[in-house]
């Protein structure tokens, strides 16, 4: 079992407060969904749970099965989604998977994944070429498919249409049953996967 812990994290920006006092303690398998509006934090919160961000107060921690992870090798356990998430846009869909998961294992291919996500045929276009619908996929497809614990998706949907949406959907029902997966959204879309939701305007 994963276990994410937050104790009492508060940020600030400079002299503005974007949350304070904000704690959680939650396991895997799961899906919770941070919710509020554009400019609320709610992507600095997911960034300071990722490790990307350093909270101004409070600690998080992350273990499995008891263990205590430190905090060098958290990265480890984690897959990331989000609109500023850069893509290598030189390096073909292909090379890009296979460049990507030399460093964490995939649940699957990544030819398989490329079939998966319909992209089969642009496997070999630059992803300078992609359309930004076609770019949320791979973004997608990157973070979920690897096989860590815990996933972290903002503003997962950015970009999809419809048929994005419903792969969106199926990918997380397929893929994601053992994960924690935290979702920063306020698009009903988005969140309606997850089990539970917290509102950051509570830590204001």
């Amino acid at each position: 079992m994963f276990l994410l812990e937050l104790e009492n994290i508060t940020k600030r920006f400079a002299h503005e407060l974007i949350f304070k006092d904000f704690s959680l303690s939650a396991s895997s398998p799961s899906s919770i969904a941070i919710l509020g509006a554009n400019g609320s934090g709610k992507s600095t919160l997911l960034q300071i749970m990722a490790g990307y961000v350093s909270p101004t107060k409070g600690v998080v921690r992350y273990s499995i099965d008891g263990k205590q992870i430190a905090p060098e090798n958290q990265f480890a356990s984690i897959s990331y989604c989000a609109p500023s998430l850069e893509l290598i846009e030189e390096l073909s869909l292909t090379e890009f998977l296979e460049f990507h998961f030399q460093f964490k294992k995939p649940i699957i291919t990544p030819k398989e994944i490329i079939d998966y996500i319909g992209l089969e045929l642009a496997k070999d276009k630059a992803l300078s070429q992609f359309s930004s619908g076609m770019k949320q996929r791979v973004k997608l497809a990157q973070a979920i498919f690897t096989d860590v614990p815990l996933l972290f998706l903002d503003e997962p949907c950015t970009n999809l249409d419809e048929q994005g949406y419903d792969l969106y959907r199926k990918m997380i029902a397929q893929f994601c049953k053992e994960k924690l997966v935290l979702l920063a959204s306020n698009d009903k879309n988005e969140y309606a996967i997850c089990k539970e939701q917290i509102h950051i305007m509570n830590y204001k």
